[in-house]
């Protein structure tokens, strides 16, 4: 998505080796700008993939030499991408946490670091070099349909691998397999319909507001609020899938060595993050109901 703003040759520079891995996160900084580029301040957090990363970015607003704030014409601050190597970033260790451990989403900070005018870039239509059907998306939806996708892959996975259970685990006490339970007959079949609706729902979203994007060139409000509603339910969905299994597979899901524990880590973890947020149910059923849904900030 970053290199559809940049120059042909600085896209090349950071993304054409086969190490160019970008990473970055939210968080406070300033870039000043000086002669040739800009004099980034910053302290970042959630930069996943940093550990495989070469390369850091950030969004920050930009100041003009005399520290005033530089201003579009309607009056919001000029925002711009800062792209820098990872060797210039001091990094610390903050990520440790319940689930998603491979992120390595750790915290990068800048200070007083030149970044090349080349090496920025401002993200909007009018700048954009590259036409592609992909880059008529912004970063949002990107990141609500592929948080979405991680998310049902975890529930496949989990459910799949307790009707595996289920097959041959006899609970304590009990005469017979979880399989012929008849609550857990009915909670396997309810999960797959859960799942299998949520993955539906997505996919057929994506496959119809792409086409439409293709056919008139670009992305409507109707179309954000069918992506952040197809992608919300998507992740809320595979969290109850996840638990119905977690719960039903007893003891056996507590240990380590079975695929549980960490598929139950892994998607509360999921839910966690902002395109889990319950908000954003609200947002689309105020616009559903003809009401103002306030900030589509995060559409």
């Amino acid at each position: 998505m970053t290199a559809a703003y940049l120059e042909p040759a600085a896209a090349c520079e950071i993304f054409g080796a086969p190490r160019g891995i970008l990473a970055w996160g939210p968080g406070p900084g300033t870039a000043r700008v000086v002669e040739g580029g800009y004099r980034v301040t910053a302290t970042f957090s959630f930069a996943s993939g940093s550990h495989n990363a070469t390369w850091l970015g950030c969004h920050v607003p930009v100041v003009e030499a005399d520290g005033r704030p530089r201003l579009n014409p309607d009056g919001s601050p000029v925002v711009r991408t800062m792209l820098f190597p990872k060797s210039n970033a001091r990094m610390t260790d903050i990520w440790h946490v319940i689930g998603l451990r491979g992120t390595g989403s750790d915290r990068f900070s800048v200070e007083d670091l030149f970044v090349p005018e080349r090496h920025t870039a401002t993200r909007d239509d009018k700048t954009r070099r590259e036409e592609g059907l992909l880059y008529r998306f912004s970063s949002l939806q990107l990141y609500a349909t592929g948080f979405a996708g991680v998310a049902l892959g975890i529930a496949r996975s989990t459910l799949d691998a307790f009707v595996a259970l289920a097959h041959d685990k006899v609970p304590f006490r009990s005469g017979s397999t979880l399989r012929d339970n008849h609550l857990i007959q009915s909670q396997v079949a309810q999960a797959e319909a859960q799942l299998s609706a949520a993955r539906a729902f997505l996919l057929r979203s994506l496959e119809e507001i792409t086409a439409e994007i293709e056919r008139i060139g670009h992305i409507t409000l109707d179309q954000r609020m069918v992506i952040r509603l197809a992608s919300t339910f998507a992740i809320h969905q595979s969290l109850q899938v996840v638990d119905t299994a977690y719960h039903a597979a007893g003891s056996t899901a507590i240990f380590e060595q079975n695929p549980f524990e960490r598929r139950f880590r892994d998607i509360h973890t999921v839910s966690q993050q902002l395109q889990g947020r319950q908000e954003h149910f609200e947002t689309v059923g105020q616009y559903l109901l003809g009401l103002d849904p306030g900030s589509t900030m995060w559409l």
